[in-house]
Parts: structure tokens; C-alpha cells; sequence
């Protein structure tokens, strides 16, 4: 597998999303391979970015190939890869993950041994990776954090995001078909 490159997240975040599936995501040698994306960008009434710039959401508007991470329900954090060019306000929110390193430093994180809820969800796959604010506005190819072009083995599908109320026509959810490890299905 060979690293991505920068130039790879500026396009447009549904086609980033759906080409991120597969690929395989490290943080100090802990991850795995994604299962499941979702795209959001300025013209989505379901984006963070869609009434444009705030201090909350400020990483959606800068470089592509760098984290924007959030806090959902106060509780859980949202990882995203920024996409398109600095000021576009688009990203992929990293759904889900088919854990394949560092299962036990997982397990602790997660208090569960239970393989398919380590980081099927965004708050567990956070939790999993501890992945923190201080992620945010972050590049993605600082040290520590590996994120890998895939070897397509499954095909991709895609559905209706999940949790959104606005914009639920856009299916711009992306997953692995059949993959035990999506949040939900497709």
C-alpha cells in the first residue's frame, strides 16, 4: 500500500468518500481499514460548514488532507478529513473502521472484546484511535497517523447518511457491501 497524497483529498468530498473505503487508517500503528464514510460540503444544509464559517467548524474551510474534529451530543468526537481546495468547507467523516492493529490497546480503550464494536460508529472509532481536539486542523501526514490507499477485495455502496434531518436524497454515505463493522447497514 502506498500513502496518500494531499493532491488526493482536493476533489470533491463524495468521490473522496467513496475512494477512502478500503483504505487503511493507523494512529501509532492502532487502526484499521475504513468500512464506512460520509461526505458533507458547503452546499449541504446537512453540513457543518452549509452557513459558513465559525470558530467550530473553521478546519472545514483549510487545507485538504488535514483533520477537522468535532464534538457530537457533547460527549462523542466526529474524525473528518478536510476535501477540495482551502475555503470549499467540505470533509469525510470517517464512520467506521474493520479493526486490524493494535486490537488490544482497542479493547482497553473501548472496555469491550467485542471485535465488531471497536470502532463501528464515529465516537467508538475515536475512542478506539484516542483521537482528541487536539487533532483538529491537524494534517493527516504528521507523525504518528497513516493513512493508506486501498486494495479494493470488497465493492462499495452507498446509502442515506445517518442523523441528518436535511438533505437525506444525497446518498453520500459510502460503505464496504456485507462488512460486519458498518454502523449500520446500507
Amino acid at each position: 500500500m502506498t500513502q496518500f497524497s494531499t493532491d488526493f483529498f482536493d476533489r470533491r468530498a463524495p468521490d473522496v468518500a467513496h475512494d477512502l473505503v478500503g483504505a487503511r487508517l493507523t494512529v501509532d500503528g492502532v487502526g484499521g481499514v475504513i468500512v464506512e464514510t460520509e461526505a458533507y460540503d458547503a452546499d449541504d444544509p446537512a453540513s457543518h460548514s452549509h452557513r459558513g464559517m465559525t470558530a467550530r467548524n473553521a478546519a472545514m474551510f483549510g487545507p485538504p488532507g488535514h483533520f477537522y474534529v468535532y464534538r457530537i451530543y457533547g460527549l462523542h468526537l466526529c474524525l473528518n478529513i478536510v476535501c477540495g481546495p482551502p475555503g470549499t468547507g467540505a470533509a469525510v467523516l470517517i464512520r467506521a473502521l474493520r479493526p486490524t492493529a493494535g486490537l488490544d490497546l482497542m479493547r482497553r480503550r473501548r472496555g469491550t472484546d467485542r471485535l465488531v464494536q471497536l470502532a463501528s460508529g464515529p465516537g467508538r472509532l475515536c475512542q478506539a484511535l484516542a483521537v482528541t481536539m487536539a487533532f483538529n486542523h491537524r494534517p493527516l501526514n504528521e507523525a504518528g497517523v497513516m493513512l493508506e490507499a486501498p486494495e479494493r477485495t470488497a465493492s462499495v455502496g452507498r446509502g442515506a447518511r445517518v442523523g441528518i434531518a436535511r438533505a437525506v436524497e444525497r446518498l453520500w454515505r459510502f460503505g464496504e457491501v456485507g462488512s460486519p463493522f458498518l454502523s449500520r447497514p446500507l
